[in-house]
């Protein structure tokens, strides 16, 4: 296991409203890191209620120090994104996996960690640096820095965690604690400034993820499932039921809807059961047109998977929407995660609102 840093212990946020008091207390306070550090995570760090739904490739540089062997090249991955969405939760994940964590790290300094990376002769064999952009001087090295490392040929994946400004504003009312970019104005100031400074990196990165609705557990399996193998995939996607009265999910990349099939909570004897259960699958998947549907679009996604491959997108998020997200997301869902694991996609089935009605 490569070596750990010391880090900040993380802040309680908040997430699905379901989780009540009993939980929150017991997380509300967490012990300080003795060597001082500040993740500038927000709320969103640790709390059980809310903690916010890749394994690298082998990273290879064209201009590397004379003597340092391809193999010792590190795994850089960059954390970042809203604060109170997780990012600290995301780095404790990955520390957790084996990676060297940097939290905070000027990111003029990412390329000379690389290249320190490279130089440890294997021991540090996976980086990932968060990132806190809280001033236009800071992005413009960021900006930099990412550059210099492109220019090095130096592969680096961008996680970018999100949130909706509702629930930042419940982590932060929770805790009481203000955003760092609100200055004098009020907390929906300071995510409205963060979010249009982060709009590029936003665009810019391999995965996002959006925690409004997860809890420290959830990020953390969706985490889980992104890094922990022992070799990345081509393309690692996530199919993802949900509810439309729930609204989308804002990290979709693409978005199917299966309300134009009955809806078998108007059948009785079916209604108390989800799209899991073998007999409600069945009836959805029997409904004109739903198999047909099926065919045509994991032949889409086909299509669609062989253009991420070739402009090295890894990471894709499909979700698949019905009225409550019950039945027939659910029900679909598992047959289309069943057809891309078949075809050598490596999958992760995420049922949104299963369970909320």
């Amino acid at each position: 296991m490569s070596e750990r840093n010391p880090r900040q212990a993380e802040d309680p946020a908040d997430g699905q409203a379901a989780h009540n008091k009993t939980r929150e207390d017991h997380l509300e306070h967490e012990p300080h890191d003795p060597q001082g550090h500040d993740s500038h995570d927000g709320p969103a760090a640790d709390h059980e209620r809310g903690a916010g739904d890749d394994n690298g490739a082998q990273v290879s540089t064209g201009s590397e120090p004379a003597g340092v062997p391809d193999t010792a090249i590190p795994e850089l991955v960059i954390i970042s994104g809203m604060s109170g969405a997780g990012r600290s939760t995301a780095a404790k994940c990955l520390e957790d996996l084996g990676w060297f964590v940097v939290d905070n790290l000027p990111p003029a300094l990412i390329p000379t960690m690389v290249e320190l990376g490279a130089r440890s002769q294997g021991n540090v064999a996976r980086i990932a640096v968060v990132v806190d952009v809280r001033g236009r001087r800071f992005f413009d090295n960021l900006r930099e820095s990412l550059a210099d490392l492109d220019a090095r040929g130096v592969t680096r994946r961008i996680v970018f965690l999100e949130s909706s400004d509702e629930a930042l504003v419940r982590r932060f009312e929770s805790v009481r604690r203000p955003h760092p970019l609100q200055g004098d104005g009020r907390i929906v100031d300071g995510i409205a400034a963060e979010r249009e400074l982060l709009r590029e990196l936003r665009g810019d990165a391999d995965l996002v993820i959006d925690t409004s609705s997860l809890n420290v557990h959830e990020l953390r399996a969706k985490m889980d499932a992104q890094f922990a193998g022992e070799e990345e995939p081509e393309l690692r996607a996530t199919v993802m039921s949900f509810g439309f009265k729930y609204g989308l999910p804002v990290d979709a990349d693409l978005v199917a809807d299966m309300r134009f099939l009955p809806n078998p909570h108007w059948v009785p004897e079916l209604r108390p059961f989800t799209g899991l259960n073998e007999e409600v699958a069945s009836y959805v998947l029997n409904q004109p047109g739903a198999k047909e549907f099926l065919d045509r679009y994991a032949e889409l996604l086909q299509l669609i998977a062989a253009g991420y491959r070739r402009e090295g997108k890894r990471y894709v998020t499909i979700a698949v929407g019905c009225t409550g997200g019950k039945h027939r997301s659910v029900a679909m869902s598992e047959k289309l995660a069943a057809r891309l694991a078949a075809e050598g996609v490596e999958t992760v089935v995420v049922h949104r609102d299963m369970g909320r009605e």
